[in-house]
């Protein structure tokens, strides 16, 4: 099993990254959680117990964590000593800039799936 903790639903994903991540078995996205900008170190450590436990009740083969740095370190860090193989998606951005009529700047970003890379 591969379990998609990230803000990307696996629905959404490129075909490329769903065949590289169902070669571990079916996908499970759990969706990261919304990190509130007062949390303390308690709280991250709270929440990734919360979602160690829910992680560790799927039986995962793979855990791609991806999303806020501390909340992902702490996560990844747990995962790992527990001997379950982390992976992050690694992509290549693909932006585009241009101003429209009103001198107004916009920024497009494609990100291209490469492939998933241990943490």
């Amino acid at each position: 099993m591969f379990v998609n903790v990230s803000n990307h639903p696996s629905e959404l994903w490129l075909e490329k990254q769903k065949e590289c991540a169902l070669c571990y078995g079916s996908i499970v996205d759990v969706a990261f959680p919304a990190i509130h900008k007062d949390y303390d170190s308690n709280k991250y450590d709270e929440l990734v117990e919360l979602y160690y436990e829910r992680i560790m009740g799927l039986c995962p083969d793979v855990v791609m964590v991806q999303g806020e740095f501390i909340f992902t370190y702490r996560l990844v860090c747990k995962l790992k000593v527990s001997g379950v193989r982390v992976v992050s998606a690694r992509s290549e951005r693909v932006c585009q800039e241009f101003k429209d009529e009103n001198n107004v700047i916009h920024k497009h970003s494609i990100f291209e799936f490469i492939d998933f890379v241990d943490y």
